[in-house]
């Protein structure tokens, strides 16, 4: 009879309770804010985050970015090969390892990070401004703790872990 009224309980489970839900449904927020704000560019969040991260790095190789912003490769190479159309990101292929591409900024894409700071940034805090400060603080803490932990137990994007 436990049984019976777990299973109800887990299919009873409202969508407005489900962690999953609620972090699809803050993404989502977050992408609107993120366009809305930084329209003008015509840059994804994502390339936002590689161009960050690459202007973090200085220079990176496509596997390592696709680390740092949490992507799988094929997605990065993409993303990257956009970038590199509209000549923010430099490609090149690495002398030891000719399968790897080594990319770095061009003076365009610096100085359209630049200009796209104020507007992300804003597009970033609009996504928890519902919150006071102190909880804005502690929910970006709680963020980050559950994706440092998690990130040490799993491998890489896309695989599944515990």
């Amino acid at each position: 009879m436990a049984k019976k009224g777990l299973r109800q309980s887990r299919l009873s489970w409202p969508l407005e309770q489900r962690p999953g839900y609620l972090i699809r449904r803050l993404h989502q927020i977050h992408v609107a804010l993120f366009q809305k704000e930084c329209a003008a560019f015509e840059i994804t969040p994502l390339q936002y985050s590689l161009l960050t991260a690459l202007a973090a790095r200085g220079t990176a190789d496509q596997t390592t970015l696709a680390a740092n912003v949490a992507l799988d490769r094929t997605t990065t190479t993409g993303a990257l090969k956009r970038l590199e159309s509209r000549n923010f990101v430099e490609r090149s292929v690495l002398d030891r390892d000719r399968r790897a591409q080594i990319c770095r900024l061009t003076k365009t894409g610096r100085a359209l990070l630049q200009k796209m700071e104020r507007s992300a940034r804003i597009a970033h805090l609009k996504t928890v401004s519902d919150l006071s400060k102190a909880d804005q603080i502690r929910f970006i803490s709680m963020m980050q703790r559950i994706v440092t932990a998690r990130s040490k137990r799993q491998p890489g994007p896309g695989v599944a872990f515990d």
